[in-house]
């Protein structure tokens, strides 16, 4: 196990072994609105080089595609395959997709290779360009999230065989593999914000040694640009966040101006093409006039971005996106140990404390920007989607109480066990479902009895302990009795 952990390769071996793993389960076809309107705008750039999706197979799927067996959605939604996507925007006559169109274009442009080896284009064949679009991005934000929490692991020092299950933990007992089925931006935002923590911590102790990392500062410009991108809620929090620590940990105009410049083109990528669409600077989706067209299922009543609370209803709101039927915490239940013992880590400084506090700031930040904005807990969803990236800084902090806490490894190991049975449930029902888990609370009850009983014995043990301590003398050491004796 030490000769695998020590060889530079076996982050690169776990990412393919991870890739793998998402490639079986990754559907042929989009599953819902939300992957359905990202496709459009794929497939429309592809096959008519435009990002209006007015004519795309996944706003009107073609009854010779349902016919031949190959359609654009799954063959037992007879209401997809109907109406299509509507997960739409109408902007200046024409239909756009409410996602991000930075994003879209990268994922136009790794298709085309295809294209030139001679696989068909999306209006032929719909099932193939849905199983590599999906394994390109869920898959590859999924592998390239394993392999760097592998490698940050590693550079942290947690030990070979309890890094294997961390990772395993990671990958397996979160409800993460679940959204490899199917395209969607929330597993490539979490591979960026796991970059973003493996960079962190580099430039962290590269700074405590006095040097800078130059190429690591603009790594970090670079995926925070991306995140931009891919969430347009949490990317501006995001960047900001990271903006700040650099700031303070370095507190020189030259590391600021480096992560300043690799983060503009995003940023002004994104808004430039907004602007081009709709001649407006902010995303298109921000104005509810762009969702007013017939058929569509979209209000003021239901749309994210509105303050539409009472007092009441908000702490209800906020609290069920943590702790509830959709709640991210107990769908990823090994997360539930980093939220009762992170005090125990984040009280005592280590080289990267500044960085993991402003990745988990920007966690909190994007919680209550949600909260406050939304009410619908990401749509039809098995959790709240918008949170999986913050699977990285919470696994982070695990590894660094797996390290410097042993007596809480017994905790972790049984919430992995439990949160494995959840996430294979989850797998199974795949991500896009209105309704809640099967099993979820009997699942996480056993999981909270199995926690409990593992903290009581720990207790009984350090009470016992206690008990024995005074046999050997009050503010006596063992040292002190050895050489009384001697």
């Amino acid at each position: 196990m030490r000769r695998f952990a020590d060889h530079p390769a076996s982050s690169w071996v776990l990412a393919a072994a991870a890739m793998l793993l998402a490639a079986v389960g990754a559907q042929p076809y989009a599953g819902c609105w939300n992957d359905g309107c990202r496709l459009a705008a794929v497939e429309s750039l592809i096959d008519r080089h435009t990002l209006a999706i007015d004519d795309s197979l996944f706003c009107h799927p073609p009854q010779h595609l349902i016919d031949a067996g190959i359609p654009p959605y799954p063959p037992d939604r007879p209401d997809l395959l109907a109406s299509g996507t509507l997960d739409k925007l109408f902007v200046r006559g024409h239909f756009h997709s409410d996602k991000p169109a930075v994003i879209s274009i990268l994922m136009a442009a790794a298709y085309h290779p295809f294209l030139w080896l001679g696989v068909p284009p999306p209006s032929e064949r719909p099932d193939r360009f849905c199983w590599w679009m999906t394994v390109l991005t869920s898959g590859l934000g999924y592998a390239a999230a394993v392999g760097v929490m592998w490698a940050l692991g590693t550079r942290i020092g947690l030990s070979p065989g309890w890094r294997l299950a961390w990772v395993g933990s990671f990958a397996c007992s979160t409800f993460t593999l679940t959204y490899t089925q199917y395209v969607n931006n929330h597993t490539m935002h979490l591979g960026v914000v796991a970059g973003l923590c493996l960079l962190l911590v580099k430039v962290a102790e590269t700074h405590r040694d006095g040097h800078i990392a130059w190429g690591s500062l603009v790594g970090l410009g670079a995926l925070t640009g991306l995140g931009f991108n891919l969430d347009f809620g949490s990317g501006p929090l995001l960047v900001g966040a990271v903006f700040g620590v650099v700031a303070l940990r370095f507190q020189r105009i030259g590391p600021v101006l480096a992560y300043t410049i690799a983060v503009t083109p995003w940023v002004v990528a994104a808004m430039g093409l907004n602007y081009a669409i709709g001649g407006v600077w902010k995303p298109l989706n921000m104005y509810p006039e762009h969702y007013l067209f017939p058929g569509t299922p979209f209000t003021q009543q239901n749309l994210t971005g509105f303050l539409r609370h009472e007092p009441l209803n908000q702490a209800l709101y906020a609290g069920g996106m943590i702790l509830g039927k959709h709640g991210f915490s107990n769908h990823n239940l090994p997360l539930l140990l980093a939220g009762a013992t992170g005090w125990l880590v984040l009280r005592r400084p280590f080289p990267a404390r500044a960085e993991l506090l402003a990745l988990l700031g920007w966690c909190v930040a994007t919680w209550l920007l949600f909260a406050f904005l939304s009410n619908n807990m990401g749509g039809a969803c098995c959790s709240v989607r918008w949170f999986m990236p913050f699977l990285a800084p919470g696994f982070w902090m695990l590894a660094l109480l797996l390290r410097d806490r042993p007596e809480f490894r017994a905790d972790f190991v049984a919430l992995s066990v439990w949160g494995g049975v959840l996430a294979g449930i989850m797998w199974q029902g795949g991500p896009w479902t209105p309704r809640m888990v099967p099993m979820m609370w009997p699942i996480v009850g056993a999981a909270l009895l199995t926690w409990g009983a593992i903290a009581f014995q720990r207790w009984r043990s350090m009470a016992r302990n206690a008990k024995l301590q005074p046999a050997i003398g009050p503010k006596t050491t063992p040292g002190v009795l050895t050489r009384k004796v001697a």
